[in-house]
């Protein structure tokens, strides 16, 4: 028994000090679940320590570990860990079920979500609206878009389930990705005659289908209902926004969309600048566009790697090839990963215009990038240090 087990104990009531123990042996249970990188040992390590009542009750512990396990495709194991947790009381309670049902939806297990919900019957516990939204959501976490709209008619009606909110907002998010936008709206107006009030959950989801699918005056119809119930936009209501300003060519319009941000005190993120950064892009604005670029620089927001992907061929474009340079000197440091071409083309236009320092730069960094294996090399002719000598003079 630990120090501290001990010490709790003398201090503390038999009943407190029981519980304090329970705690901390979750407790390392869980770190220790967490910090195992053998999956098929982790495996192990939950069902062992899933004998622990207490250790059940950590939600965030289940989906660490079955994030992990899906990440790594090992949906045998998924099906290993959860499947073991039907042995213990607590799956006659709803909550426990509906966890389980989720759980299998991060893993893309539809069939098992729906089996777990089953035999909820079989086990007389409670099917309400809790585990049903519990499999609506599995079902759209498992990309099985097409048959949310039928579980969310066809199976609440069969039960007698009325669903709530978040039902109404699962199936919303379920037509928005399949661009079914016209589905998406009628059920919005089917919520409001139910009484039931859309959320900024409702209107982020339907804003986000309209504006990404380029249906922006749809979308500035959505934007105008939320502020007439009051519903106050967020930083993702205006990145949303942004998207689909962009996707117009309003560069003018979205700086403004931006000054309205700052205004609110809403700060921009990395959405918020890699919009803005392809939208000048796409409008040929080089100046704008490497404006911007510093400014996400300066914010302390990470610069993610598709935007700097089209932001590399489209300085050297434009001739740009110190600022191209700048590009890849952060992407080599930062240990971002890129297309190996899309350097390599720099140091090939640089090693052209007599920048053999960059260029050598750059192959130098390449080398000695750790994160990711870069393959850069100087162009044949220049290989040669005489000929390097040579530009060199040219050049001055």
């Amino acid at each position: 028994m630990s120090t501290l087990l001990r010490l709790l104990r003398r201090a503390l009531p038999a009943s407190t000090s029981a519980a304090a123990s329970d705690s901390i042996k979750a407790k390392s249970y869980w770190t220790e679940i967490i910090k195992e990188r053998n999956l098929e040992h982790l495996v192990e390590k939950f069902k062992n320590a899933s004998v622990d009542e207490d250790f059940r009750t950590k939600t965030f512990v289940y989906k660490n570990a079955i994030h992990r396990l899906a990440a790594a495709r090992k949906f045998n194991y998924v099906e290993e860990i959860l499947e073991d947790q039907k042995q213990y009381k607590d799956i006659y309670k709803e909550g426990f079920n509906a966890r389980l049902i989720s759980l299998y939806g991060v893993a893309g297990m539809f069939d098992n979500a729906r089996k777990v919900f089953d035999e909820m019957l079989e086990r007389k516990c409670a099917r309400t609206v809790v585990s049903f939204n519990a499999l609506l959501g599995a079902c759209v976490n498992s990309k099985k878009f097409d048959e949310a709209e039928g579980l969310f008619k066809g199976l609440s009606k069969e039960l007698e389930i009325e669903p709530d909110l978040v039902s109404y907002n699962t199936v919303l998010k379920a037509f928005c990705v399949m661009g079914s936008m016209d589905s998406a709206a009628t059920l919005l107006d089917e919520m409001e005659k139910k009484g039931l009030e859309p959320d900024l959950i409702t209107f982020n989801t339907v804003l986000h289908g309209f504006y990404a699918k380029g249906r922006f005056v749809d979308g500035e119809r959505i934007w105008e209902q939320m502020k007439e119930k009051n519903v106050e936009p967020d930083k993702r209501s205006y990145n949303l926004k942004l998207l689909g300003l962009t996707l117009e060519k309003r560069m003018e319009d979205a700086v403004k969309v931006v000054e309205e941000m700052k205004s609110e005190g809403i700060q921009l993120d990395t959405f918020s600048y890699s919009a803005l950064i392809r939208g000048f892009v796409n409008e040929g604005d080089l100046k704008n566009a490497k404006h911007w670029y510093l400014e996400i620089g300066r914010s302390g927001c990470k610069r993610d790697k598709l935007t700097l992907e089209g932001l590399i061929p489209f300085a050297l474009q434009k001739g740009d090839f110190m600022f191209a340079y700048g590009i890849c000197k952060y992407v080599l440091c930062s240990k971002l990963l890129v297309q190996n071409d899309l350097i390599q083309s720099v140091v090939d236009a640089l090693a052209k215009d007599s920048r053999l320092e960059e260029a050598k730069k750059l192959v130098g960094l390449g080398e000695s990038c750790r994160a990711h294996s870069y393959k850069l090399e100087l162009p044949k002719p220049l290989s040669n240090p005489m000929t390097s000598l040579l530009s060199v003079f040219h050049r001055v």
